[in-house]
């Protein structure tokens, strides 16, 4: 029997998904490539028999972590497709237009935050069903919990929301903030991440100086 502690929980990654899709769903058509019910709409779907299990444990099948992943790529394809365009348009707008950019560019960014942190929380050791089931794994994100255990309570565990804020501070800073990436996989989601998040901002930035203006 795994440890109540040990469990990773659905419902985390279920909202953060559902959020992606409601961001994507409020960009403007101009900066949504084909149908924009298409993605959310396939966000939606899989999560109905993902939702059937409480939590990501030990024997959770094999399609349950490839749709996971499946959905996270798509979603990131998505987001950044969207950030091209993005910044196309920003650089092309009028005033007028360039205001509902900036707005939309606030999505860009809080979704390119959110799939990160689903990244980082599904591919770190193995992913949680595997840290559900205390297997010993080199991690690939070291937490200042897993360097000092006096941290945090016996048998911790990095969750979701460790993640999510793991990948926001990466978002706003453009470097690892208390939790280090070890290994190449997770260095190269972190650097991802970075790009995307200093592109929005820096075109954002610069765009809103000559709208006030």
């Amino acid at each position: 029997m795994t440890p109540e502690n040990l469990k990773e929980p659905h419902w985390p990654a279920s909202i953060a998904l559902l959020v992606c899709a409601g961001l994507y769903l409020a960009l403007p058509n101009r900066l949504v490539v084909g149908p924009r019910w298409l993605l959310p709409i396939l966000i939606v779907l899989p999560l109905i028999p993902l939702s059937l299990r409480k939590n990501r444990e030990a024997d959770e099948s094999q399609w349950v972590r490839a749709t996971t992943l499946t959905l996270i790529g798509a979603i990131t394809l998505a987001n950044v497709t969207s950030m091209a365009l993005l910044v196309h348009h920003l650089l092309r707008a009028q005033v007028s237009a360039g205001r509902s950019l900036i707005y939309s560019a606030i999505a860009v960014w809080i979704t390119n935050v959110v799939v990160y942190g689903l990244w980082f929380w599904e591919i770190d050791r193995g992913g949680p069903h595997r840290r559900a089931n205390g297997e010993v794994i080199y991690p690939d994100i070291q937490f200042p919990q897993m360097e000092n255990p006096k941290l945090a309570p016996e048998n911790w565990r990095p969750h979701f929301t460790d993640y999510l804020y793991t990948s926001f501070a990466n978002g706003t800073s453009f470097a690892p903030a208390d939790a280090m990436p070890l290994t190449l996989r997770v260095k190269a989601l972190f650097m991802a991440e970075s790009v995307v998040s200093l592109v929005t901002i820096a075109i954002v930035a610069a765009r809103a100086v000559n709208i006030l203006h």
